[in-house]
Formats: structure tokens, sequence, C-alpha cells
């Protein structure tokens, strides 16, 4: 039996760092084959991705990823506890995978696996202090990250909890534990540079600070952080003007349709609670500015975050009854592509619900789940490329092809 290893990613753009993680993961798993789970035109920190889904599933095929499948948008831009959810849904979908790896701050798996274990199970006197920690008006996830530092006693878990490769490392963890994914742990430490770090060193830099290169065009410094693929990938769609660098791309449309909604309607969008459909409805009257109005929005308890990914929500009519819906439903397994060597996975999948081609599926599924998921997942490509300032064309779900290298 093959050795098959599974990464989840967002490849915002593929860079030297995730090529080391691949190289470094297949290494300590002595895998045949990677799978890469990846967010498409949306993220999870709430913001665009810079190329559209198919360029970046074609730069990680060409990089050591043997095949693509596509997160769906409802998980791909959620928090991180129905992000890592959806994630490893299908990674158990799939039914091969042998070894799951993920990127993290921490020394060891350790210390992330006794926190998932006490999210899951969330002991009473754990419960207790978070109410505690909430009472004080802070957001949730640092009134979480205080409650776990209090629970265990143990100063080491506050350094663990503070780092955001270690928080969604946690989630994976406890959603293994929750879905009964019984595979064995990579855990590839970070190197050289934090998540959000806007450094450069030597030819490594965060897909952060790579962003801000491109937005001050400076590629020079992005070719030494890249590989080759993802510099002619990246120079082609600078020239072609199909890069959609940040949310900004999208502010008349989310102004309209904020200053257009109900305070009923925004309740509605996920993440929305204790009156700020109120303050966002407030906020949007004084400004036709999208950072003015994420200024006016967030505050202690509600980060910058959290504000964007409503705000994407928005943009995309994602609401709270999808979220509900994709916590409880299995998704389906969309590939958007497959090296020549990881074709033969095809035929290993055990999972029924797989979309090689997004119309031949709605013509044998009606699926009710599926139906919505798919289309979010078109909507979300649809309005991707209304920023496009060349070549805006609707429908890329059904026209582009599955990939093959």
């Amino acid at each position: 039996m093959a050795n098959i290893l599974g990464i989840v990613a967002e490849y915002n753009p593929f860079h030297n760092g995730h090529s080391y993680h691949i190289k470094k993961a297949k290494e300590l798993a002595s895998s045949d084959y990677v799978v890469a789970i990846m967010t498409g035109n949306f993220t999870q920190r709430g913001n665009t991705s810079i190329m559209n889904k198919w360029e970046k599933a074609k730069i990680a095929l060409e990089n050591e990823v043997d095949m693509v499948i596509e997160l769906p948008t409802v998980y791909a831009t959620s928090s991180a506890e129905n992000f890592a959810s959806g994630s490893i849904k299908i990674l158990k979908e799939l039914g091969f995978i042998t070894h799951i790896s993920f990127g993290m701050e921490a020394d060891s798996v350790e210390g992330l696996d006794n926190i998932a274990e006490l999210l899951l199970k969330e002991p009473r006197n754990y419960i207790n202090i978070l109410k505690e920690e909430l009472a004080k008006g802070v957001s949730y996830p640092k009134a979480r990250e205080q409650a776990i530092v209090k629970y265990f006693n143990d100063k080491k878990y506050e350094e663990i909890i503070s780092e955001p490769n270690n928080i969604l490392a946690i989630e994976y963890l406890k959603a293994m534990k929750r879905y009964k994914l019984d595979v064995k742990v990579v855990g590839i430490k970070r190197e050289k540079v934090s998540y959000n770090s806007k450094n450069v060193v030597n030819e490594y830099a965060s897909a952060t600070a790579i962003r801000h290169l491109l937005l001050s065009n400076n590629f020079e410094e992005i070719a030494r952080t890249v590989p080759k693929s993802t510099m002619k990938v990246l120079t082609e769609n600078v020239k072609n003007n199909t890069c959609v660098l940040d949310l900004t791309e999208f502010e008349k449309m989310i102004i309209y349709k904020l200053r257009t909604m109900s305070t009923e309607e925004i309740y509605n969008i996920p993440d929305v609670t204790e009156g700020l459909e109120n303050v966002i409805k407030t906020a949007v009257s004084k400004t036709n500015n999208l950072l003015e109005l994420i200024e006016l929005i967030k505050s202690k308890r509600y980060t910058q975050t959290r504000i964007q990914r409503i705000l994407v929500h928005i943009l995309l009519e994602i609401t709270k009854k999808d979220i509900e819906m994709s916590a409880k439903a299995i998704p389906y397994i969309r590939i958007l592509g497959v090296t020549k060597n990881g074709k033969k996975l095809l035929s290993f999948i055990k999972s029924k619900n797989i979309i090689t081609s997004v119309k031949s599926f709605e013509e044998v599924n009606l699926n009710r789940n599926y139906k919505r998921m798919l289309d979010i997942d078109k909507r979300a490509t649809d309005v991707y490329t209304i920023a496009y300032k060349n070549n805006s064309t609707g429908n890329l779900d059904y026209i582009s092809k599955l990939l093959v290298i």
C-alpha cells in the first residue's frame, strides 16, 4: 500500500516555504503521492486569492503535488474550526490518505494535541474559565487563548496558542479526532519567517510579504522567494490584468450590498452577533471606503480578520444557514487537477461524490446540500472575475477543464 500525504493549503501564492514543507513532509512520511486540499478564489482570512484557483492548482501540480482538490468556498471562508473540519472531512472521504502534514510554530505536536483534546471535550472547568474571560469583553479567540493557558496552568501553552499556524493545526487535530481520521501526523516547524512577517530572509518570505511586494511591483524580490513556475504564472497574470490583489477590488459592490441590506439580513451573515449588525449598518452610512469601514467596525471583541470574513460572506451571499449546513454535511470532492502520476489516485477514491466536471455532476446529483455548496463556489468564481481588468468572463466553473500535468 502506498503512503499518501494530505496537506491543506491556500497557496496564495505558492512560495519557497510551501515547497520546503512539501519536500520535508514527503521525506518524513516516505510518501508516494501528495494530495492538497486547497482554497479557491477567496481565503480564510477574509480576502481574495491573488490568482484564480486553476492558476494556483497548476503551480502546485508543477511543484510535487499530485492532486489538487478545491475546499468548497463555504468552508474556505469560514472560521478556523469549520475550515479545518471541511478539509479533514474531505481527506477522510478520499479513503486512502495515510499521513497528514501541516505547518506549525510549535516544536512538537504533543502540546497541540493536548489543546485539541481539551477543545473537543470541553470540560466544565474550562467552560467556566472561558465564560469569565468572555465577560471581560475581549474577542472569542483571545478569551479562548486565555482560558486554555489558565486551564493547563502552564506558560508554554501561552506561546503555543498565540501563533496562527498552531491554531489551525489544533483545529485539524480536533477535527481528526471528531471524524475519526486515523492517519499519521507530520508536523513541520515553520522556519525563517513568521506567518504575517513582511521580511524577506534569504529565499524565504511569507505569502503576506509576497502580496505586499506585488503591490509595490517589486518582482525582483518576489523572484527570490518563489519557484519559477509561480513567477511565470504570476507575471502572466499581472500582464493580463487578471490579478485580484485584495478585497478592495470589490469595494463598491460590498458598500452597495450593505447599504441596501436590512439589519435583519446583516444579522443572518455568519460571525455577526451581539448587535454587530447595527454597528455595521451605522458604519456603512458614514463611508464608501472599505478600509475606513473596517476601521469603524472593528473593536477589541471583533478582529479585522473576522470583519473581513463577514464582508466576504456579504459579497458572496453566504448565510448562517449555509455555515450550519456545511458543519453537518460531508463535502463533495472537487478535483481541479492531477499530475499524470496522480491520475492513478482517481480509481482509489472511495467516495462517489467526485466532481471533475461541474456540468456532469449537476446532471446526476440532486443532493440539496451539494447544490447549495456548488452554487456558492460558482458564485465565488463569477464574482471574483469581475475584478479582472481584461478578459472578464463568467461561467469559468463550467468552461475550465480538469488540469492534467
